[in-house]
């Protein structure tokens, strides 16, 4: 069999790349311009890692706000700037922890919280003023942002004082992840509330990290993650629009989510055209004027989806890999996986092993002297070039349909994911493409490594939390702010003021949903494949 050089994602690669290799138009002005300015192709900062190394985040969150809380201090204490929480899957989906549908599920893939009492705990000696919080979570989001902002509001710290990021991003949940709460269309009024309120009430706050990540987890390639991303945001943006609002009042405050894969050059060519399509779009097709509304600021976290159950060690060095690639790219925040993340929530150690990784990369290799060490490769420019024509082909078929909301109604984000993914698993079981100890690299077995496991006795102990909170509360405060949460969903009024009154008299995360789904409804996945 003839020798196929492609990456990841089959995009074929030449022996050779050369200044012959590049557009015949391109330039340095046109197409990289300098660090910190338009087209942003080298770099949303002047100076990059010279000034400030990106955030160190680790994805944290299992079994009680307790647990979690002891956690977050055990990363600060160990050198992480910034917290990530990591919901489990009852309160994702907008259940509370007493309820049948969370049967088996409380704490597993991440923190239950229920009421305001647990983000209280959760944030227990965390001043939430000093440290910035990014939140995983979609469906919800409102909920869980009503959450943060009641708890500063109790703590006594200025919602203009509070930093972050609320995931939010409902439209990869209908393309790939597929933990919603309500149908597209009044999904995407409730994010446009958040947006309005927070650009408003809480101006330091990210409001939606537009996520490529889960879309390239569902199978996408790197061409498919960078097209879908941006046409989210462009959604985002022309419903803000719609709204009335001005542009350059939001799109400051929008950030973008990206997968750290394992094709190194791939995925920093990827990181680079998503700077400077961005750039023009907001620049050409929004007409924003302020220079901060042409950033694409982005977190990054290494791909869950290339981490093997089988030798397990060997993950160490694809998220070593993965994560020098979002580095060499340009990123402001970054998550490292741990080792053991394919089998269950990571333990300390495999977590500190993580956080090393990041430190080792920023303390130990050099990269961070410069800025943009690859900008001018032939090979690195030439991919850039190649895949950001590839995403504008994406966005452009797109628009034809009339937008993303459109075009998830027709199944085509999700026909060409599950098309890739196809394609990709045939290539790994005909071997021509290789996964170390998967397909080739073989061991007779695998040595047991330590777990984390969480214990079935949490949903007890978490259900007896919300009936306590229940029993102290006043129901006729309860009964009064769901009752002016649903009036609003009904109307035309932002939701995000009657949701945080709803904190206030600590109603529950499903409470609040149910009560906003009684208005809005419920979505079934059309189930087209």
């Amino acid at each position: 069999m003839t020798q196929k050089f492609t990456t990841v994602s089959n995009h074929p690669i030449e022996a050779l790349y050369t200044a012959d290799s590049l557009p015949s138009d391109w330039s340095i002005e046109t197409y990289l311009g300098q660090p910190g300015h338009f087209p942003y192709t080298r770099g949303v900062h002047e100076t990059m890692y010279r000034g400030k190394v990106w955030t160190m985040r680790l994805f944290s969150g299992f079994g009680s706000a307790e647990e979690t809380n002891a956690r977050y201090k055990y990363l600060l204490d160990h050198g992480q700037t910034g917290l990530s929480v990591a919901f489990d899957f009852p309160t994702l989906m907008g259940y509370d922890s007493d309820q049948e549908r969370s049967l088996g599920e409380v704490g597993k893939c991440g923190v239950a919280i229920d009421t305001l009492a647990d983000m209280e705990v959760l944030f227990d000696g965390i001043p939430l003023d000093q440290v910035t919080t990014s939140m995983t979570i979609n469906g919800p989001a409102c909920v869980l942002l009503a959450l943060y902002l009641g708890l500063a509001e109790k703590r006594g710290v200025p919602w203009s004082k509070i930093g972050g990021t609320i995931q939010n991003d409902c439209l990869k949940e209908f393309i790939a992840q597929h933990a919603w709460c309500f149908p597209p269309e009044p999904s995407m009024r409730v994010v446009v509330d958040m947006i309005e309120f927070c650009t408003k009430e809480v101006p330091k706050w990210n409001t939606v990290s537009i996520s490529g990540y889960h879309i390239r987890e569902a199978g996408s390639t790197a061409a498919q993650e960078l097209a879908f991303t941006i046409a989210d945001g462009i959604a985002y943006v022309q419903a803000c629009v719609d709204r009335g609002m001005n542009v350059d009042d939001f799109a400051p405050r929008l950030s973008y989510f990206f997968n750290a894969h394992n094709d190194f050059f791939e995925e920093i060519a990827k990181y680079r055209a998503a700077r400077r399509m961005w750039a023009h779009i907001m620049k050409e097709r929004f007409h924003a004027k302020n220079p901060r509304s042409w950033l694409c600021r982005f977190h990054t976290q290494t791909a869950g989806c290339t981490l093997t159950a089988q030798q397990p060690y060997n993950n160490v060095v694809r998220v070593a890999l993965q994560a020098m690639a979002a580095v060499l790219g340009g990123t402001q925040s970054l998550h490292t996986n741990s080792l053991d993340e394919t089998l269950a929530l990571p333990t300390e150690e495999t977590a500190r092993i993580a956080l090393r990784t990041q430190q080792i990369i920023a303390e130990e290799t050099g990269v961070t002297n410069t800025v943009d060490p690859l900008g001018g490769s032939y090979f690195v420019e030439k991919l850039t070039c190649e895949l950001e024509a590839e995403a504008y082909d994406y966005i452009k078929k797109i628009d034809d349909m009339g937008g993303m909301l459109a075009a998830i109604d027709l199944g085509y984000p999700q026909g060409e994911i599950a098309n890739a993914s196809y394609i990709y698993q045939k290539q790994l079981e005909s071997n021509e493409k290789i996964v170390v100890g998967v397909n080739d690299f073989l061991v007779d077995e695998n040595p047991p490594i330590p777990l984390l496991r969480i214990d079935e006795s949490l949903q007890v102990s978490q259900s007896k939390k919300v009936a306590k909170v229940k029993s102290e509360r006043d129901p006729k405060k309860v009964e009064a702010t769901l009752a002016a949460l649903k009036k609003a969903c009904a109307g035309t009024e932002n939701v995000m003021p009657r949701l945080i009154d709803c904190v206030r008299a600590y109603c529950t995360e499903n409470e609040m949903i149910s009560t906003m789904q009684s208005e809005f409804g419920l979505h079934t996945d059309p189930a087209m494949f």
